[in-house]
């Protein structure tokens, strides 16, 4: 199922959060991503209501199983990729902001290949 590229990056920074802190919370992710807490806020209840957060009776965010691949799967094509720019001579700021531009819009058979292809390249590199 495709969903929004908003839903796709709250997904991916409340699994970013989760790593950082034992619990994420709206005020979280809406510091982290530089947005007002009411936006935050209806973008949770649109997350819950498709089935891909819960929300408990302490304001703590978790993600739902389908929530999680979604947000994994974004996670490793934006590091995968940022990763691959730098290596590329890319600063790293603009890799980072093209990776997010890119792990939305790529297809898995063309990120599959270029996971692939970096693999394989850093294998060579490793062997220099």
């Amino acid at each position: 199922m495709k969903i929004q590229e908003s839903a796709e990056n709250y997904l991916e920074t409340i699994l970013v959060l989760s790593q950082r802190h034992p619990q994420v919370r709206s005020i979280d992710i809406a510091t982290e991503l530089g947005f007002s807490k009411p936006s935050v806020s209806v973008a949770m209840k649109n997350l819950r209501e498709n089935g891909y957060v819960t929300v408990n009776e302490h304001g703590h965010i978790s993600l739902t199983a389908s929530g999680l691949q979604i947000a994994e799967t974004i996670y490793e094509r934006h590091t995968l990729l940022s990763s691959w720019l730098e290596f590329l001579g890319v600063d790293s700021k603009i890799a980072a902001q093209d990776a997010c531009r890119i792990e939305h819009v790529i297809s898995p058979e063309s990120f599959q290949a270029i996971k692939t292809h970096v693999a394989v390249g850093m294998k060579d590199f490793q062997k220099k």
